[in-house]
């Protein structure tokens, strides 16, 4: 099976968003305990610090725009740091490899960290031209996490992760010329990083050319669209509207969901739940919707059964993710795969599939808890653990 994965990888540092790190860090900027109570524009390292101090405290995830990569770069200085590969397309080509399934990627920038760090056979096409060099800025940070900020006590109320970035290669997304005839050749296509594109003409001219490229698409192949946290919010539709007729999966996680329907909610209190995705719904009526969370994932749409065992292997995947961080392998996704779901929310799930009638799957996640959590890369994790699935199937099915 030929798997092609776009469109665009990053080279992420992640700091060491510790406690004592991070006071230290809160001193040197002389932040105050009232700067958290008010959300102000990212303009350099200290406003971006404070953004991220109050994600901390709300427990929110998402992906934040900064004036310039120097930003992340500098702010990234004054912690240690790791660096490594992230993107929805790279990571699931690593989840992908772990479990024997070959893949290109789609890429737009590359550089010595990049040839460094992605497997030797991990083949790639790209749209750059020059080694260019912007890195992510991720955060992460475990539930009951605490810091004391100007006397002032601060504590997550959830896991969660936050990715700054400044990336001009991917904010301009441009597409390889060889994509459209590896787009022809492949039976699974996995169409992400839209989110980054920030000019609304460079927009309306990538997905002109991505409706060009899909029409190219192989008879019987499978394209799954992730959506992402978009740095413009206003985009998200005009993306899913353009695209959504076009792919057979489209599929997104809990912030992305609530940033469409406008409003936060309580993903366990199925009434909540029911009227989102019956919302997200009317909003993305085209494709198989598949939404996926920390407590559950949906499937909704005629496809909602032929996909659920995908979105199944995803929740497994991402929970291996979580429990056991970088370089998981089958053993560890089937090790999640035989344990316990939550308990709480299997009865959630049964009443969602009610509620949203014949065309929905829901799947409680697994049981996982890990002492140190890794929160980043878990929804490119669970891409990945999807994709996977289909991939896997359709091998068995040619070789029986």
């Amino acid at each position: 099976m030929r798997v092609l994965l776009g469109m665009q990888g990053t080279v992420d540092f992640v700091i060491d968003w510790r406690p004592v790190e991070i006071e230290r860090v809160a001193r040197e900027f002389r932040i105050t305990a009232v700067e958290l109570d008010s959300p102000a524009a990212i303009t350099g390292e200290r406003s971006l610090f404070v953004a991220l101090l109050q994600h901390f405290a709300e427990g929110r995830g998402g992906e934040r725009f900064v004036p310039s990569s120097d930003v992340v770069k500098d702010l990234a200085k004054r912690f240690r740091t790791e660096v490594t590969l992230g993107g929805t397309c790279v990571r699931a080509a690593l989840l992908l490899r772990s479990l024997g399934v070959p893949s290109l990627l789609h890429l737009v920038s590359e550089d010595a960290h990049s040839r460094r760090l992605l497997p030797d056979d991990c083949a790639y096409i790209t749209s750059a031209t020059e080694d260019t060099l912007d890195p992510h800025l991720i955060v992460q940070y475990a539930q009951g996490d605490s810091v004391t900020i100007d006397g002032r006590r601060l504590t997550a109320p959830s896991a969660n992760r936050v990715i700054i970035a400044n990336d001009p290669p991917a904010s301009m997304l441009r597409l390889s010329p060889r994509l459209a005839e590896e787009v022809a050749r492949a039976d699974l296509f996995l169409v992400s990083g839209f989110n980054t594109i920030q000019d609304p003409r460079v927009l309306q001219e990538r997905l002109a050319q991505m409706q060009e490229v899909l029409a190219q698409r192989a008879e019987g192949s499978t394209v799954v669209y992730e959506d992402a946290g978009f740095h413009d919010p206003q985009y998200a539709p005009v993306v899913s509207h353009a695209l959504g007729p076009l792919v057979d999966v489209l599929s997104m996680n809990e912030d992305e969901l609530q940033v469409r329907i406008g409003r936060e909610i309580d993903l366990r209190d199925v009434g909540q739940v029911a009227r989102a995705i019956a919302e997200l719904r009317e909003m993305i009526p085209d494709p198989t919707l598949v939404v996926h969370t920390r407590f559950w994932s949906v499937a909704v749409g005629d496809r909602a059964e032929e996909f659920a065992g995908a979105v199944d292997m995803g929740n497994a995947s991402a929970g291996a993710r979580f429990l056991r961080g970088d370089g998981i392998t089958a053993d560890d996704i089937r090790e999640v795969a035989d344990g316990a779901r939550q308990t709480e929310i299997v009865p959630l799930a049964r009443d969602l599939e009610d509620q949203l009638g014949s065309g929905a799957r829901c799947l409680a996640a697994f049981d996982v808890r890990p002492r140190v959590p890794t929160t980043i890369g878990l929804g490119d994790t669970f891409v990945g653990g999807f994709l996977a699935e289909i991939a896997l199937r359709a091998s068995a099915e040619a070789a029986a």
